[in-house]
């Protein structure tokens, strides 16, 4: 069976969110026996041509001999996928193509599929642009409407896309995200354990990092609830006193500048060291980190909050406990169903709540160490080769 997938997002940097879900599935892809069955078209922009090695690889992880990059050169930097890609469709279909996004082509086989990520914009619609909200609901509603199956990345984005816009049940596939959990060389290689992950250090990334500290990872952005931290945060230092620093990692989004962010406070790396100023605000913001420096910050981090309003998946949260860090999140969306029993669950709208939440945490060891068991057997349960072969029964069986 033929099997076209478009894998620009893939190939696109940074990798956050759909970039990392495209690039993770298709690398696992490359490794499932079954899938040398089968042949995969991997559809991708000009863009990667900058990219492409000596083998005529664009990734870093080796191609087999059934996987075949196709480059659809188009001279624009948008309308990629409804013109030249549509194109593509229409003279040379493959028997199935499998979006991994939801941004299907105005042309596509009858036998396509379409990963959804979640419908955020419709229940926090203050917190998108109105052409980014018309856009994505247009989009959306399309590929449910035209494709043969759908595969939603959370139970909870199935059930809204049932309610929402009535698509059929039998439609659609639940179908979770893994994680790959990474050491950084500068972590060492303790045993797998979870009463180990906090030892993972060694002295000179301890020097490294400022001690102790709150982490969040993800978009600086207002769906993300980032001034729900800042307010819980103001409570924690002048309520209760708390010697933590809090980092925000993470690239500017929607809503950023409406951010009451205290100026002057970010710092930056050097030969992958922290270099701060101890008369600093105690807020430090990071902008993007790479794969290594993200691992680090997690394994070295107190807590880990993501109060967000509302997400598709949490991806962050599964990382968080892989690394052996307790989670305060949200209540709402998927975060119950991602997080398990391995997370303090509050309501996002309560800065209040979100400062006791990390107090207790503080506080209470025996409560800590729990949340840090359960949260890390709970992220064994997701895993990218169990994504990609769900993926791939679904995809190949239409």
């Amino acid at each position: 069976m033929i099997i076209g997938i478009n894998v620009a997002a893939a190939v696109r940097q940074p990798r956050t969110g759909v970039e990392e879900y495209t690039y993770q599935l298709v690398k696992h892809l490359t490794m499932l026996p079954e899938a040398r069955e089968h042949r995969f078209l991997l559809y991708s922009p000009t863009a990667v041509l900058a990219k492409i090695n000596q083998s005529g690889n664009p990734f870093d992880f080796p191609l087999p001999s059934n996987f075949e990059i196709k480059i659809l050169r188009w001279p624009l930097p948008f309308l990629w996928t409804q013109i030249r890609l549509a194109w593509e469709m229409f003279v040379r279909s493959p028997e199935i193509l499998f979006i991994p996004v939801h941004v299907l082509p105005f042309f596509a086989p009858k036998n396509s599929i379409a990963t959804i990520h979640g419908l955020e914009y419709e229940f926090w619609p203050q917190n998108y642009s109105f052409w980014r909200r018309f856009y994505l609901r247009w989009s959306t509603k399309s590929a449910s409407s035209r494709v043969k199956k759908i595969i939603a990345i959370s139970e909870n984005t199935r059930q809204d896309l049932i309610k929402l816009y009535e698509v059929k049940a039998e439609k659609i596939y639940t179908v979770h995200h893994g994680i790959s959990l990474h050491r950084p060389e500068s972590a060492g290689r303790q045993a797998d354990r979870p009463e180990n992950l906090k030892n993972l250090s060694t002295d000179s990334s301890k020097a490294a990092m400022p001690r102790p500290y709150l982490l969040y990872i993800g978009r600086l952005e207002t769906k993300k609830n980032i001034q729900g931290i800042l307010e819980a945060y103001k409570i924690l230092k002048e309520r209760y006193k708390i010697p933590h620093e809090l980092i925000l990692a993470g690239m500017p989004g929607y809503g950023y500048r409406d951010l009451n962010l205290p100026a002057q406070n970010r710092p930056f790396f050097k030969n992958g060291l922290l270099v701060g100023d101890a008369e600093k605000p105690d807020i430090k913001e990071l902008g993007y980190v790479d794969n290594d420096l993200k691992w680090r910050l997690l394994f070295n981090a107190d807590i880990f909050l993501f109060p967000s309003f509302y997400e598709g998946f949490g991806l962050p949260v599964l990382e968080a406990q892989a690394a052996g860090v307790p989670v305060v999140t949200s209540f709402g969306s998927c975060l119950p169903e991602i997080a398990g029993q391995g997370a303090l669950f509050i309501n996002p709208q309560n800065s209040v709540q979100i400062a006791e939440a990390v107090r207790r945490l503080i506080d209470d060891k025996i409560l800590r160490d729990r949340l840090i068991q359960l949260g890390y057997e709970n992220a064994k349960k997701f895993n990218w080769e169990k994504c990609a072969r769900e993926t791939l029964k679904i995809v190949a069986g239409s």
